[in-house]
């Protein structure tokens, strides 16, 4: 319905596509390698690393995060929501069942760049959108870190953080804020719902008393 929305769509399948063509191509080249496709056993360093690349890019982890931002700020929230939250699961998926042979400096790297940008990122925003999108990628940041020591903890972490951005976003299509602007006013309609979203960013965010 707008040529923002036509645009975000665009990059996102772009994104998808060659992020899905990595993932095809390691997995080819493990099936080259050892004579049989699964990903699960995979001993060899290209592959493994291509893979992690491929997961990087699915999730929009940094280095691989430009897409993100962009491609939220271009949709409506319901479609933001589902981007956010169950768009993430197939490659979390992948990611925990593969995490005990991926490239462990590799994803330290990725996840600590992703930290910092997403920290970073989020600060000179004025758009919902925009700041939820370098939440997600923070969020992502500290999972991809935890993966390779833990997947049970980043799995929980994961869970954590589905619900807390489901909620974050059902709050601002309620209140309709798409900017700080509009957010800093909804006090003065929806007094509880606002404090309810204060509430809901601490927790995003692990500050007390929500830590």
């Amino acid at each position: 319905h707008h040529p923002r929305a036509t645009e975000s769509a665009t990059k996102y399948f772009l994104t998808q596509a060659t992020a899905s063509a990595l993932l095809l191509f390691s997995a080819a080249m493990n099936a080259w390698m050892t004579g049989e496709w699964t990903i699960m056993n995979m001993n060899s360093y290209t592959p493994t690393t291509i893979l992690t690349i491929a997961l990087a890019i699915k999730l929009g982890i940094a280095p691989f995060h430009l897409w993100l931002p962009d491609v939220l700020q271009g949709l409506d929230m319901m479609t933001c929501l589902i981007l956010s939250t169950w768009q993430k699961l197939a490659p979390m998926a992948l990611l925990i069942l593969t995490s005990h042979q991926l490239n462990t400096n590799l994803l330290t790297l990725m996840a600590l760049a992703s930290a910092i940008t997403g920290g970073w990122g989020a600060l000179n925003q004025t758009q919902m959108r925009k700041i939820m999108a370098y939440s997600s990628i923070a969020h992502l940041g500290w999972m991809t870190l935890v993966i390779s020591f833990a997947p049970g903890l980043a799995l929980l972490n994961l869970m954590i953080y589905l619900l807390m951005t489901s909620s974050m976003f059902m709050m601002l299509m309620t209140l309709n804020a798409t900017n700080m602007n509009k957010l800093s006013i909804s006090w003065l309609k929806t007094p509880t719902l606002a404090a309810s979203m204060m509430a809901g960013l601490l927790s995003l965010g692990g500050l007390p008393p929500l830590s």
